[in-house]
């Protein structure tokens, strides 16, 4: 894929269109593609994550370890709080058939955020709204279950 294919790509992905287009050209210059089979691990739980991952192309199964999964297609990010924080992986992924991903390291991102504040401040306010949102969410189930 070209440069211009990965950006295109990098706009799907709902967290990262905030960033705008020059930002996005600056990830999809640092970033690197890896090629996956069948099979194959992209990362395990509990391991050390330093990057996300955009699926470009197939498929990967995500698994908590605790039942929960979902299936990562075409402009999935995944790992998306590695981008902006050390942790531990809190789920696995392994390819579901030939799949290949871009991985962009928590530094380069960083290095973004850096270099175009404005962007830095957008995607704040969109974690900000997020977190708003899931407080209440969990309030709201707190509610339903004490009745």
């Amino acid at each position: 894929m070209s440069i211009d294919d990965d950006v295109a790509l990098l706009e799907r992905v709902p967290t990262l269109r905030l960033l705008g287009d020059a930002s996005l050209r600056m990830l999809a210059i640092g970033s690197e593609q890896r090629d996956f089979v069948r099979g194959d691990i992209l990362f395990n739980l509990g391991d050390d994550a330093d990057a996300g991952f955009v699926v470009q192309r197939g498929a990967f199964r995500v698994d908590d370890g605790a039942g929960a999964e979902m299936i990562a297609g075409p402009g999935t990010l995944i790992g998306e709080l590695a981008l902006v924080v050390p942790m531990k992986r809190p789920s696995g992924a392994v390819a579901l058939e030939h799949s290949s991903v871009i991985r962009i390291a928590r530094s380069l991102f960083q290095r973004v955020l850096e270099s175009d504040p404005a962007a830095a401040v957008r995607l704040r306010d969109e974690f900000a709204v997020r977190s708003s949102q899931i407080a209440s969410d969990i309030l709201m189930a707190g509610a339903k279950l004490s009745t």
